[in-house]
């Protein structure tokens, strides 16, 4: 939005009301309509993607095209840099070249194992795939998981063993640490290993005045001490969403979040089949202050401030008739509060098929609330799973971080050693960790990159990224996984378990060995070696899954007497307060990875901002404070203060503030250093997820920030095709009662004697995670283009997600659309060009020749669907070497100059292609699976022939709900939707039991 923008929040929802049906809508500069969003309507390329470079003339524009054109029948292509190559003396046992290999590990996020299946192709990993076997992953993934390989290569890494500042050795570190006293402090962050935890324990009987301490600064210390106040001990808590036929989400974004987050997208989306008439889809209800994506598929959502969950969470027990909270404090005002009663009858009318999740950050008092709902629900057991924590350590987090700083102050503290976090840049902004370093006679620093907090200890080490190591690590429910290295150290780098065993005083001990004795003791005899590589091949520990537990809150729940919250007692003529609220940022997390490219570009799910945070503020929040995008504030919050740039947000809470933690750092690397905004600088321990005081102020400053979210409009069109579950029994055919394109073509059509490859994706199943866009820029060499081109609408992601509104922008509906290349049958963008680099195939598939290609981009300005990508400038980095290992060798590496886009994964199908001939047999329906498609936890896509009536994919092909995006176009693409739907409560009414 310009500075000058000016709208009307009431105007626009007289506007809405005045609409017959459902208007969709991608941004308030959409829906408002304005001068300036107009003028971007009409320009087929929005943002200077189309414009010359300043001062090129048309002259010198000719001259440019004229050497272009001869270069190109010279050389058809950019000459790639010269690589030396040397062949093997010996070639290594099953190793085949051009054949890769396939490994079972663990890739290990916030301390839990995502089971993963890692590609490597001679001797490097280049791609992961989730474990079909592992309990966490189901074959499926995340965004931040598939990104996690280019960490791996990242130049940037720590190299070296540095001490004060200066390079140093191994050796020399191991004669400083045999002086070490006894008075030993280990910080790691959240640690699910076997064999770590094993190590330390050792560590502690043999010092016993040394400590061991946990911090993760994005950790579950609320559902911790949650079930430590409903049933008097530590227990883990998961859930079967699979059996969940009513689900009411309190501020928990459980299908991006949390270390079951794509196991949960699985059993979610599981429960939205229609295939039966929708008689089994589940409902879910969300009340959260931010939107996120698991409010985006909710079939009913509230914004409420993160502040008042703990009131909504009352009133839900108190309708439900729970004991000790009747009449104890006021429910919630608003929509919510309307909606209590008919929740908790829905809820009463699915006993035992119903779930309640707090989210992890939400008070201890909420999560109690919510293990009592639960039990009176007799949910527990059913769909509510208890267990023995997963994660190592008897205290919460913060409390345990709190013990360490203050013994860091009173000088007791005389050898400390940071593993794997880092608390100078993360810790609580009052915390004095950084300033009591100093304090501390020998400081110790482990970690992949040379970061804020190594720059104010002792010695650094470098550590090692997962694919390099041996190690152990449980899963969400217990299971566990061994991590096996891929690849040596690129950096001789050493592992935490090798760090704590120098520690102990064995500075020659292996990772393998460590992992190994440590499992030898758990399973002692002669099939060890069995056992052994029976757990590495599967990726997973037979049987070390934790057993349930069966723990009742007890009849006291002292906790549900308590007092009214705080913000009840404020007074009805007090001025609004502002409440601030972090939460980790959806891509770079915590800020671990800001130093991945990916990652950064990768645009934010609900916002689409990339390479920034922001201040996240409602429509109505902004008209009342008067702010518009992209203006820089000044916040303040106790006595400290941040300034970030402002985003309007559609559903964002009223009178709440919402920044996501992970940026404004300083020593990260080039990619990830001063990118951002710190939001950790107002980030109290009292305060650690949200509080009330905050304060804004207009700086008259502005800041862009690169948002896709506007790079493409709508123009009128029917992009997304959505109706309720009673709607659509009533007209099943509803997604394909639109425009339909003509019955003739000027096409020959032609017959696809063989295979004609085509995609089908499940708007019903899609919840915006984002996880196919970075499957598919590792799977093809996906260059990054940063901050600057983004702006000028310049991204390459060959698949993108666009997100669509509907209905008021204090709360809309939003739904989700993936939209990769269509693979149209009468593509517009061959006939346009001039030298036939786009062409179809016998198969079908629409496909670029790069030899060809000359950058007329005529194909992208006739494409309608805005899913080619041009190579403006040199994007590929050829320069570093540890980047060019992590290439996929069977897909084209792009210099400038040409056209890519969507392939159908062309590399993976001709993989099926040789293998199905070698066997002499046709292609197996389901054997060919895109890298898009593989990725998914929710299943939303599907690839197969379409020749085949019998493959999965025409059968989607053939149910009611299919439609061909812009079908009225004629240009019958082989990529078509399966329509979405929402299965409300209706009316206000109270659901009854099936």
């Amino acid at each position: 939005m310009s500075e000058k923008s000016v709208w009307d929040l009431s105007a626009i929802r007289r506007r809405l009301s005045s609409r017959r049906g459902k208007e969709y809508w991608r941004s308030i500069e959409e829906l408002v309509d304005t001068e300036g969003f107009e003028e971007l309507l009409h320009r087929e390329f929005p943002r200077y993607a189309s414009s010359w470079p300043e001062g090129l003339s048309r002259r010198k524009f000719l001259q440019v095209m004229g050497a272009s054109l001869a270069l190109a029948g010279l050389s058809s292509c950019t000459k790639q840099p010269d690589e030396k190559i040397v062949p093997y003396v010996k070639s290594p046992e099953l190793l085949v070249p051009g054949e890769p290999l396939y490994f079972a590990t663990a890739f290990v996020l916030g301390g839990y194992a995502r089971g993963v299946i890692a590609t490597s192709h001679m001797g490097r990993p280049t791609k992961l795939e989730g474990n079909p076997d592992h309990p966490a992953s189901l074959g499926a993934s995340d965004a931040i998981t598939q990104a996690s390989i280019l960490s791996l290569y990242d130049p940037d890494r720590s190299q070296v063993v540095t001490h004060r500042g200066t390079i140093s050795t191994w050796p020399d570190f191991q004669r400083a640490l045999d002086r070490k006293g006894d008075r030993i402090r280990i910080l790691t962050g959240t640690v699910t290993s076997p064999s770590v935890e094993g190590q330390i324990r050792e560590i502690l009987g043999r010092f016993p005045r040394a400590r061991w301490h946990q911090y993760e600064p994005v950790n579950d210390d609320g559902a911790r001490a949650g079930a430590l106040m409903a049933f008097g001990k530590h227990v883990n808590t998961f859930y079967r969403l699979d059996r969940a036929d009513v689900i009411l989400a309190l501020d928990a974004d459980f299908l991006l979040n949390g270390p079951a987050s794509v196991r949960y997208a699985h059993d979610f989306a599981s429960r939205r089949s229609v295939t039966d008439g929708g008689s089994h889809m589940n409902r879910l209800y969300v009340v959260e202050s931010t939107p996120t994506i698991t409010g985006a598929v909710a079939d009913h959502r509230f914004p409420v401030a993160g502040a008042a969950i703990e009131r909504v969470a009352r009133a839900v027990a108190r309708a439900l008739g729970v004991d000790g909270v009747t009449g104890t404090s006021s429910g919630p005002s608003g929509p919510v509060g309307e909606w209590i009663r008919p929740i908790a009858a829905d809820l009463l009318a699915h006993r035992g098929r119903s779930v309640v999740i707090a989210g992890a950050h939400q008070s201890p008092t909420v999560h109690a609330i919510v293990h009592v709902i639960n039990d009176v629900l007799g949910n527990a057991g059913a769909t509510v799973c208890y267990t023995d924590p997963v994660t190592a350590g008897e205290s919460e987090q913060k409390d345990s971080f709190h013990d360490l700083v203050g013994a860091m102050g009173a000088g007791e503290v005389e050898t400390l050693l940071i593993a794997g976090c880092n608390p100078v840049y993360a810790a609580p902004a009052d915390s004095e960790f950084a300033r009591y370093l100093d304090r501390v006679d020998l400081t110790v620093h482990s970690g992949l990159y040379q970061d804020e907090t190594s720059a104010l200890c002792d010695w650094h080490l470098p550590g090692t990224h997962f694919l390099e190591e041996w190690s152990d690590a449980r899963a969400y429910e217990g299971t566990v996984t061994i991590v096996q290295p891929l690849i040596a150290p690129l950096y001789d780098g050493k592992s935490l378990h090798e760090v704590l065993a120098a520690l102990a005083g064995d500075s020659s001990a292996k990772g393998y060995d460590i992992v190994r004795k440590h499992w030898m003791g758990l399973r002692p005899g002669h099939d060890f070696e069995s056992f052994w590589k029976k757990s590495l091949n599967d990726g997973l520990v037979p049987d070390t899954a934790l057993p349930l537990l069966n723990v009742g809150t007890g009849t006291k729940r002292e906790f549900l007497d308590q007092t009214k919250p705080e913000e009840e007692k404020i007074p009805p003529e007090a001025p609004r307060t502002l409440e601030i609220n972090f939460f980790p940022d959806p891509a770079i997390w915590d800020g671990q990875f800001a130093n991945n490219g990916w990652l950064q570009e990768l645009p934010k799910p609900i916002t689409r901002l990339t390479w920034d945070n922001a201040a996240l503020v409602a429509p109505s929040t902004a008209e009342r404070l008067g702010l518009t995008d992209e203006e820089v504030v000044e916040l303040g919050f106790r006595g400290r203060t941040l300034k970030c740039p402002v985003l309007i947000l559609p559903g964002q809470a009223d009178d709440v503030v919402t920044l996501h933690l992970g940026y404004g750092r300083s020593r990260a690397g080039i990619v990830g250093s001063g990118t951002g905004f710190n939001a950790y600088l107002l980030r109290t321990a009292d305060a650690l997820w949200f509080g009330k005081g905050l304060s804004v102020r207009k700086t008259g400053e502005r800041y862009p920030l690169a948002i896709t979210q506007k790079h493409h409009v709508m123009e009128g069109r029917n992009q997304v095709r959505v109706a309720t579950r009673d709607e659509f029994l009533k007209d099943p055919a509803f997604a394909r009662n639109v425009e339909q394109g003509p019955e003739g073509s000027l096409y020959p059509r032609h017959e696809y004697r063989e295979h004609a490859w085509g995609m089908s994706i499940d708007l019903n199943s899609c919840i915006g995670c984002n996880a196919c866009i970075i499957a598919c820029q590792a799977e093809n060499n996906i260059p990054v283009v940063g901050k600057e081109q983004v702006e000028d609408s310049r991204e390459m992601h060959w698949i993108r997600i666009d997100t669509y509104m509907a209905g008021d922008p204090a709360n809309p509906e939003t739904y989700f659309q993936p939209v990769p290349c269509m693979h149209c049958e009468d593509a517009p963008c061959e006939l346009v060009c001039p030298v036939g680099a786009t062409v179809h195939d016998s198969e079908g598939l629409n496909v670029m020749v790069y030899n060809r290609c000359i950058g007329t981009r005529y194909c992208s300005n006739n494409c309608p669907y805005k899913v080619r990508r041009f190579n403006f400038l040199q994007y590929v980095d050829n320069d570093s070497p540890t980047l060019k290992m992590q290439r996929n060798p069977d897909v084209t590496v792009r210099s400038r100059g040409v056209m890519e886009k969507c392939t159908y994964c062309l590399q993976r199908i001709n993989a099926a292609r040789i293998t199905s001939e070698r066997e002499g047999r046709q292609i197996r329906d389901g054997e060919i699976i895109t890298a898009c498609q593989s990725a998914c936890p929710a299943r939303a896509i599907t690839f197969g022939d379409v020749n085949d009536p019998g493959s999965r994919v025409s059968k989607l092909k053939a149910e009611s709900r299919n439609y061909a995006l812009l079908a009225e176009l004629n240009t019958r693409p082989r990529t078509t939707y399966l329509a979405k739907l929402t299965n409300p409560n209706p009316g206000n009414a109270v659901a009854t039991e099936p």
